[in-house]
C-alpha cells in the first residue's frame, strides 16, 4: 500500500509517499503555494499513485473535501514525523512560513504539550520574508546576509510594520544594513525559544520548517538553545512525511 501526506502550508506545498513494505520514500515534492492552493496541489498530485491520502496544513480541510483521504493536525503531523527521522528527539520548533509551533514529546513520541503562533505574522518566514523585501535582498540570501553582521543592535518589536520602522530608523542613524539584519534574525529566534521554554523542555530538539534553511537562524538557534539541536535533511518535509506515516499506522 502507498500512503501519500499533503501538507498544504501557507507558502509552499508538500507531499510524500511511501510504500508500507519497506517504508521507503517513493516521491518527495514541492511547489509554491500561490494564491490557488487547490489548483498547486491538483498540479503536485498528479501523476503520484496512492491507496491512501493524509493531509494536514492550514489547507487540510480542502484537501480532504476535494482529493478525499483523512486528515490530521500540523502538531500530531510533525510529531510523528520529527520521532521518525530523530528517535531520541524529544521536542520540536518548527517555525513555517506563517505560524511558530514548539511542541514536547512524550516516550511515545505523542505532542505531551505545545504552544502555537498562527495569529500573527510575526516571527515566522513571512516576517523575514517581509523585511528581507525591505533590505533589498533575495529571501534565499537573507539568512548568509544576516551572518555578515555583528551583534549589537536590537530590535524591539516583532510587528512587521513597526519592526520595519525600526530598521528604517536604525539605517537613518548609520547602522549597518548587515548588523540590522543580524538584530532582526535575533528577534526571531529569541521569540521562538521563548515558546519553546515555555512547554518546559529538555533536548535533543528537532528544529523544522522552511526557516530552519535560513543559515542565520540555524546558528542563533544552536547558540541559544543548551541542549542538543537535530536539523532533517529536508526540514520543511516533516509534516507531509508525517503525515504519510500516520496513512501507514492507520491501516484497518
Amino acid at each position: 500500500m502507498i500512503s501519500t501526506g499533503i501538507d498544504i502550508g501557507s507558502r509552499t506545498i508538500k507531499i510524500v509517499s511511501i510504500d508500507s513494505r519497506d517504508r521507503e520514500i517513493l516521491v518527495s515534492r514541492r511547489i509554491e503555494t500561490t494564491f490557488n492552493p487547490l489548483e498547486q496541489a491538483t498540479k503536485l498530485l498528479d501523476g503520484i499513485e496512492r491507496d491512501r491520502l493524509i493531509a494536514t496544513g492550514y489547507g487540510r480541510k480542502l484537501a480532504q473535501e476535494n482529493f478525499g483521504g483523512n486528515s490530521i493536525t500540523e502538531i500530531q503531523a510533525h510529531s510523528i514525523g520529527a520521532r521518525h527521522v530523530f528517535s531520541e528527539c524529544q521536542a520540536i520548533l518548527d517555525i513555517g512560513g506563517q505560524d511558530t509551533k514548539a511542541i514536547s514529546l512524550d516516550f511515545r513520541g505523542k505532542a505531551q504539550k505545545f504552544e502555537m503562533n498562527d495569529r500573527c505574522a510575526a516571527g515566522t518566514g513571512k516576517f523575514l520574508e517581509f523585511m528581507a523585501t525591505s533590505f533589498q535582498v533575495p529571501i534565499e540570501q537573507f539568512g548568509s546576509f544576516a551572518l555578515g553582521g555583528a551583534e549589537g543592535l536590537k530590535i524591539n518589536s516583532m510587528c512587521t510594520v513597526f519592526a520595519e520602522a525600526e530598521a528604517t530608523s536604525l539605517m537613518a542613524r548609520g547602522s549597518r544594513p548587515q548588523d540590522i539584519a543580524f538584530a532582526l534574525h535575533l528577534s526571531v529566534v529569541k521569540r521562538s525559544i521563548s515558546m519553546l521554554r515555555r512547554i518546559s523542555t529538555t533536548g535533543p530538539i528537532v528544529f523544522s520548517g522552511g526557516v530552519a534553511r535560513n543559515p542565520c537562524i540555524t546558528e542563533l538557534v544552536r547558540r541559544e538553545i543548551r541542549s542538543e539541536v537535530l536539523i532533517p535533511d529536508d526540514p520543511d518535509m516533516i509534516g507531509a512525511l508525517g503525515a504519510a506515516l500516520y496513512g501507514l499506522r492507520d491501516q484497518h
